[in-house]
């Protein structure tokens, strides 16, 4: 990530878990059968996306003024201007991209290690190719089988559902990323300063921000297919009620 290739390489990745999480929270907004199941569907993971905010709030030194942590439109809070200035409004509104992966892992090791659910963390060992996006494909299917068909596991059902919601809510509002856009956009441009000038400090100070971020964006990625694999019978369901 400390070259061109690399930093747009994790630029797709983090615009591509954004676009799939919006995605397939309006997927989901769509099919499910009846509009309270989808307030029950994203409850939890809303709940923990405002949380992170507040986290982001408390670590940029913003005054919260009011919090709502769940309402049919969502949550919201509602904060004064942080005392860093610029990125503190990145940091705040873009944490819930950094918070609910980390999330997820924790649940994870959580259901695989005290439920004994077969929810290994899946890594492909390249996102960005043919091959490592099979990879992960065939390690999500294992998962599914492994649970429900090979030796079914109540817990997974509950995993499934925590991690689903998790992933629903993941994407930034479009508030926040109105609040970010020009921290986000200063960001970008001291990082390709950085690498183009080839300021080897800075580069390996670049290198320990961004590799935690990544391996975050990558956790996303893995249960956006997870969630994604969850929506089939939704799916089938919708046809069937609109058939």
């Amino acid at each position: 990530m400390t070259d061109i290739s690399g930093f747009f390489s994790f630029v797709i990745l983090a615009v591509m878990v954004v676009l799939i999480s919006g995605g397939l929270d309006r997927l989901f907004a769509q099919i499910a059968p009846f509009r309270l199941l989808y307030y029950a569907l994203r409850l939890p993971g809303v709940v923990l996306h405002e949380v992170a905010h507040v986290a982001g709030c408390v670590l940029c030194g913003a005054k919260i003024k009011k919090i709502v942590l769940f309402s049919k439109s969502g949550g919201s809070v509602t904060y004064a201007r942080p005392k860093i200035p610029i990125f503190g409004n990145v940091i705040i509104s873009t944490a819930p991209l950094f918070v609910l992966p980390l999330a997820l892992a924790g649940l994870t090791w959580v259901f695989g290690t005290y439920f004994r659910c077969y929810v290994p963390p899946v890594f492909p060992s390249g996102w960005d190719t043919v091959a490592g996006f099979y990879e992960m494909i065939h390690e999500v299917i294992v998962i599914f089988s492994t649970n429900l068909v090979i030796r079914f596991n109540g817990w997974f059902l509950v995993y499934l559902y925590l991690a689903g919601s998790i992933i629903l809510s993941l994407a930034p509002s479009r508030q926040d990323l109105v609040n970010a856009a020009v921290g986000i956009a200063v960001m970008m441009a001291l990082c390709l300063l950085v690498i183009w000038g080839g300021f080897q400090g800075a580069m390996t100070v670049m290198g320990l921000v961004l590799a935690p971020m990544n391996t975050a964006f990558l956790i996303g990625v893995v249960y956006e297919v997870i969630t994604a694999f969850m929506s089939v019978p939704f799916i089938l369901m919708y046809g069937m009620i609109k058939g």
